[in-house]
Parts: structure tokens; sequence; C-alpha cells
């Protein structure tokens, strides 16, 4: 029962994860799979999409960089409270 609810859901989500027929036929050929409703009206919305998702990858990438290896070396840190033997 348990596998049968979880492959429903993984279905449902599938599926609306992708546009429908109407809004294929509304967007860009760039697009036509992944969105709906009104596509980019021109070179400025492509712009900002564009720096949007230039941000999310510079943010996403500094802070794995950070939690992998943060270069914080102060004794008196905040993270040295975790491995203090008396906490």
């Amino acid at each position: 029962m348990r596998r049968s609810l979880i492959s429903f859901i993984l279905l449902v989500a599938s599926s609306s994860a992708f546009a429908c027929e109407v809004c294929k036929r509304n967007q860009p050929k760039v697009l036509q799979e992944y969105t709906h409703g009104a596509g980019p009206g021109g070179t400025v919305d492509y712009l900002i999409m564009g720096s949007a998702i230039l941000i999310v990858v510079v943010a996403l990438g500094l802070s794995i960089k950070y939690l992998i290896k943060p270069n914080e070396n102060n004794p008196d840190h905040i993270k040295n409270i975790v491995t203090n033997e008396g906490f």
C-alpha cells in the first residue's frame, strides 16, 4: 500500500511539473516544456531571469563552499561550543 501511494504521488508530481498543451503553444521555443502562464515579454525579461539564475547559482556555490570549509580557526568561535567536552 505504501509503495503504491508513493508511486501515485510521484506520478502526479511529475505530470504537474511540466507545462500543459495550451501553455506549450504560448511559450517561446526555449521554455515550451517547462513554464505555465505568460512567457517572457522581451529581452529585459530574459536578462532578469538570467541574472536571477546567476545570483542563485553563486549563492548556492558559496553556501556549499563555506559549509564544507569555513576557514574559521579562532578558538573562541561559536562552532567550538559543540566540540567542547564541558558543554
